[in-house]
């Protein structure tokens, strides 16, 4: 049976994401669909991961830009949240008295939050925030459990590194060098993506397709066959060599 293929192509200001894979309804027209190997609960992890980590990079890609602000909210010993509940309750405060401040100067708030319980306890947020005129001062005086630190984004690998770490789980976090019991992942609603551009593809290229103006991001390259459906795969980032501001 002849293998179909399709190309997901997502365009972004400064970058091109390119996922080349078997299409779900392959097979020649009027031939039946080949059945399916069952994925195991690893393999499904792992693909549910991976495909909330380039969600994330997505919306950071679309909405964010280099000096808006990661935010770290702590809080002190004693205002420590007891559950998870709460601290998603006392976030929810934080970032609606935060939107009606930003609203009162024109502005949108679009925030990306982690809310992460260490081994010992400790509880803290992770959150990616809009940056605009004195922002930083509004933070902090929304924020009345602990203190907020401030770094600035940089672009610099595509925000690969940022959307794995704002969507860290217990199971994910060694990668970064940290333990937790505990984390809870979210969006503001006003972070909307493009859907892709699809493209059924004739045949398998052996090399990427090259764009001018751009070059591939290796780091970003990855190439194999899937292990159920023993098909061929590959996604890659096109990255602009001339970057927009």
């Amino acid at each position: 049976m002849k293998k179909r293929y399709k190309r997901l192509t997502y365009v972004f200001k400064n970058s091109i994401e390119v996922y080349e894979y078997l299409d779900g309804r392959y097979g020649a027209p009027g031939e039946k669909r080949e059945k399916k190997k069952k994925a195991t609960k690893e393999e499904i992890a792992k693909r549910n991961q991976w495909n909330r980590e380039r969600k994330v990079r997505h919306k950071l890609k679309t909405w964010f830009h280099e000096n808006d602000y990661l935010v770290l909210l702590t809080y002190k010993k004693e205002e420590r949240p007891p559950d998870m509940k709460t601290a998603k309750a006392q976030f929810k405060t934080w970032y609606e008295k935060l939107r009606k401040e930003f609203r009162k100067r024109g502005a949108e708030l679009r925030w990306i939050r982690n809310i992460e319980k260490g081994l010992r306890g400790n509880w803290h947020v992770h959150v990616v925030i809009n940056r605009i005129e004195g922002a930083d001062i509004l933070i902090k005086k929304a924020w009345p459990h602990g203190s907020a630190t401030f770094k600035h984004l940089y672009e610099n690998g595509d925000f690969a590194d940022l959307a794995g770490y704002m969507c860290k789980t217990p199971e994910t976090c060694a990668r970064y060098n940290e333990s937790l019991s505990e984390a809870s992942y979210s969006a503001s609603k006003n972070l909307p993506v493009e859907e892709p551009k699809v493209k059924k593809l004739a045949y398998w290229r052996k090399e990427p397709k090259e764009k001018e103006g751009y070059y591939i991001d290796r780091d970003s390259f990855h190439e194999g066959t899937n292990p159920r459906t023993k098909c061929k795969y590959r996604y890659y980032t096109l990255v602009r060599i001339h970057r927009r501001i």
